[in-house]
């Protein structure tokens, strides 16, 4: 098939800051995009050959737009299932496939499939609503402290809440929920796998996440991890396992904790370009979002190896602003060999929304993450009223 510079179209379900990086590599390989996102101001419109606005839940809409295009891929997991089966089973490449996506979509699911496979994670029960969950813990069938989870839906800290009395039940949603056995952890770590169409397989480098203590959001992913070689083995070990239980293609990102006796345990997944591998545009020789492009068109992957050593910073929206966005001391940081700002295209800020990223590169791990303090300690994401 040729994929550069033909009529071939690539349809991408989700325009937002992943779509965006996305388009960086069709756009460098001359490959046609269609983009399908709910929102007007979806930072991937700029970028694609074709944008359309319309909900990613809808059956029709995903349905028709998936008749334009030759291949499907996503950069969000909650979009149309049913309708991606319909097109897969008249042919339409769709990657990773709904099978796939309805193992990973419900956070429930998930767990239990790994409990299936023998994959090891953290205890978990599953719960209708929230009304379900406080029975169980009436009959003493679940204990504090544990951490909540809605089963869908929820994404960069969303949905998670560690519960430690019945006061922090008070303002959660009704929906339906796992809880999590409380895991004492040293860090937490992430690997990107990428399996091609033809099962040519490629794993990252470990990386370790710092997070935000309130926002439970990702502050730095620092690769390479700073951990045994032991410990970053059986963490590759495990992300394998995953990704051939799932026999996904593309991008699959493991996030696990390495427990306080060395042990991996799997958190969970996300099958798409993942926040735990931005560092790689800059720091790796393939990109995860190239090397997403590669597997699901089946073309020989690249290499996952590092350059140097890799930071990222998430740029997120500062406490106690809203409204139109400004990059408080971004000259500054430029101003710093290795730093590169990457801004999502998000015009309103709001607090601890994700509205970019920074990647710092150096040939020192130590130094790296020195500048990597002094990047988040300049920068802030504020509004214009405060200026």
């Amino acid at each position: 098939m040729n994929y550069f510079s033909s009529d071939f179209k690539v349809g991408i379900l989700g325009g937002g800051q992943l779509g965006k990086m996305l388009l960086a590599e069709t756009r460098k390989f001359d490959i046609q995009t269609y983009i399908l996102d709910p929102s007007d101001e979806a930072p991937s419109q700029f970028g694609a050959t074709k944008f359309f606005r319309g909900s990613l839940m809808d059956f029709d809409t995903v349905y028709q737009f998936g008749k334009m295009v030759n291949l499907l891929t996503i950069e969000i997991e909650n979009v149309n299932l049913d309708a991606l089966d319909k097109l897969e089973e008249e042919g339409l490449p769709v990657y990773p496939s709904p099978k796939t996506l309805r193992l990973i979509q419900n956070k429930g699911r998930q767990k239990d499939f790994y409990v299936q496979n023998n994959i090891p994670t953290s205890p978990h029960q599953r719960f209708i609503d929230l009304n379900d969950l406080r029975k169980s813990l009436e009959k003493d069938e679940l204990e504090f402290p544990f951490v909540w989870k809605c089963a869908q839906f929820g994404y960069d800290g969303n949905g998670v809440k560690i519960c430690r009395s019945a006061l922090d039940l008070v303002k959660l949603p009704d929906v339906e929920c796992i809880a999590e056995q409380m895991v004492p952890f040293k860090n937490e770590l992430a690997v990107i796998v990428v399996r091609s169409v033809s099962g040519e397989v490629k794993t990252y480098p470990v990386v370790e996440m710092e997070f935000h203590p309130e926002a439970n959001q990702v502050e730095y992913v620092i690769c390479p991890a700073r951990i045994d070689e032991k410990v970053a083995q059986k963490a590759t070990e495990t992300a394998l396992k995953v990704s051939q239980a799932f026999n996904h293609v593309g991008l699959l990102a493991v996030e696990m904790f390495q427990t306080n006796d060395d042990e991996i345990l799997v958190n969970e997944v996300a099958p798409r370009p993942h926040n735990s591998g931005h560092y790689s545009i800059e720091a790796s020789y393939t990109s995860q979002f190239e090397n997403h492009l590669r597997a699901i068109l089946d073309l020989p992957l690249g290499n996952t190896n590092s350059k140097v050593a890799g930071i990222m910073v998430n740029l997120v929206g500062e406490e106690g602003f809203s409204g139109q966005v400004v990059y408080e001391n971004i000259e500054k940081i430029m101003a710093i060999n290795g730093v590169t700002p990457h801004i999502y295209g998000k015009r309103e800020t709001r607090p601890f929304r994700k509205m970019g990223h920074v990647t710092i590169v150096n040939q020192d791990m130590v130094e790296a993450r020195k500048i990597a303090e002094e990047v988040k300690n300049s920068i802030r994401v504020i509004s214009v009223q405060s200026q």
